[in-house]
């Protein structure tokens, strides 16, 4: 049987998540393990956001050179 397909995440909600993770590894009192499998959720979720980004700045670039012809 086929898995859902998983909701993406906004980059509002990527962020709160990495807030959540620093905040555990900045506390020190994770183990050695548990900061390296933060450390490990934080850099997937900044990949995850960079391509959210990109994503979103690519966007920007097409509505723009799209949008130069309104003002004639």
């Amino acid at each position: 049987m086929p898995r859902a397909a998983a909701k993406t995440k906004t980059i509002e909600e990527t962020f709160g998540e990495l807030e959540t993770i620093l905040g555990k590894l900045e506390s020190g009192e994770s183990s050695l393990e548990e900061s390296f499998k933060y450390y490990e959720a934080g850099i997937k979720l900044v990949k995850s956001c960079e391509k959210q980004i990109d994503k979103v700045e690519k966007q920007i670039l097409v509505l723009n050179e799209d949008g130069g012809d309104h003002d004639e």
